[in-house]
């Protein structure tokens, strides 16, 4: 007969999408009887000041695809073992929801193997807070039925066969991660000609201070935009209902200049009342 390890849960937590306000009653509460708290880095800085015990061990488990700083996934899974094992609650903390574009799946594998109990705290996905806070409903009536959410972070992600698909569809496509490749996804879709009527946005650093949308035809993409680089994080939203956004948007590009989410080099994560934070790598 397995034995349960005698010790509190690991909550996977869905921190939401940047803006503080955007995290669930359930989420603050787990997060305020953690003893750890295990960070990713797009998790706001005033969630952590304003729900972690004072005496709670913060440690900063960030990745970054293009920084070597980046916490190694087999770390992350031996931290929340380690701490289970001592009997600690466990918050770990992602951006957005826990289960749309994150390692959910390892944690769970490592949790489940090492007999540790646990519990799933939904958020609010990048997608929904983008869309929302830039007044684009990804699933307006007689504009999208459906919506989908891609990643295209590497060239060989998609095939060919499912570009086709993707440049033919109404439905609504949300690309994660993919700020690194718009100019060869803008290039695919003029290849295939996808319909003008579809149009692209690039919803930086959503429901944040610094949250900037940009939209464009296809056709006038890089002309536009060929040249700039994208703040992280970036999300992209195609299809026809980019054209609400004009109508609809509820709030003004920010003229502020930053990062919301910064690196833990310069201290931007620590709470104020943060007796301990560590940089794990």
């Amino acid at each position: 007969m397995k034995t349960i390890i005698n010790s509190p849960k690991v909550y996977l937590i869905g921190a939401g999408p940047g803006n503080p306000e955007l995290i669930t009653v359930k989420a603050v509460k787990a997060i305020a009887e953690a003893d750890i708290i295990l960070c990713d880095r797009l998790v706001s800085p005033e969630i952590l000041e304003a729900y972690v015990n004072p005496n709670a061990k913060v440690i900063y488990v960030g990745k970054e695809c293009s920084k070597s700083a980046s916490t190694p996934q087999s770390h992350i899974n031996t931290l929340m073992v380690e701490y289970a094992r001592q009997n600690k609650t466990i918050a770990r903390l992602k951006g957005g929801d826990v289960s749309i574009f994150s390692n959910i799946l390892d944690e769970l594998q490592a949790l489940k193997e090492n007999h540790i109990p646990y519990e799933i705290i939904p958020g609010i996905t990048a997608a929904l807070g983008a869309a929302a806070y830039a007044g684009m409903p990804l699933t307006a009536r007689g504009y999208s039925t459906s919506v989908r959410f891609l990643t295209y972070y590497k060239s060989d992600i998609l095939n060919e066969d499912y570009w086709k698909e993707l440049a033919g569809t109404n439905d609504t496509l949300v690309f994660y991660m993919s700020k690194g490749n718009l100019t060869s996804l803008v290039e695919k879709f003029l290849q295939l000609e996808i319909s003008g009527d579809k149009k692209i946005a690039i919803v930086e650093q959503a429901t944040t201070p610094y949250q900037k949308v940009y939209t464009s035809s296809f056709e006038t993409f890089n002309a536009a935009f060929g040249h700039k680089t994208f703040a992280s994080p970036s999300l992209v939203i195609v299809g026809t209902i980019v054209t609400l956004h004009e109508e609809f948007s509820w709030l003004e590009n920010t003229e502020k200049e930053g990062l919301y989410f910064k690196s833990v080099e310069n201290g931007s994560l620590v709470p104020k009342n943060q007796n301990f934070f560590e940089y794990a790598v």
